[in-house]
């Protein structure tokens, strides 16, 4: 149940994020479900990687400043995310950046009120 539920949270921040950005454009909301499986598959199978290979390449900066890091490797898989599939697109990576930071917030502001 916590699966879908994130998973709809997820959706739901691609969809309010596209609709707020114009640099970041969804087809439908179907189209989010989708992006949102894509981005979410992508974050539990390379997320870690790229943290992990940022942190060695930052010679251990990266975990000082995980917030950051974390922001940078969403905005890239955010971007792999409108590679891979046409239901979403990321016209640049300042918009990836960007909808990143929109979608952390988004989510993090439903998962409060949820759990409230």
């Amino acid at each position: 149940m916590n699966l879908l539920l994130s998973w709809l949270i997820l959706s739901v921040s691609v969809w309010v994020t596209a609709a707020i950005l114009p640099g970041i454009k969804v087809r439908s909301f179907g189209g989010a479900i989708w992006a949102a499986a894509i981005f979410g598959v992508l974050n539990a199978l390379l997320g870690w990687l790229f943290f992990t290979v940022f942190a060695i390449a930052t010679l251990g900066l990266a975990w000082l400043l995980a917030f950051l890091t974390r922001w940078i490797i969403n905005a890239i898989l955010l971007s792999l995310t409108g590679k891979l599939t046409d239901a979403l697109e990321v016209r640049s990576f300042g918009s990836a950046l960007v909808g990143a930071l929109v979608m952390s917030l988004v989510g993090t502001f439903l998962q409060w009120l949820l759990l409230r």
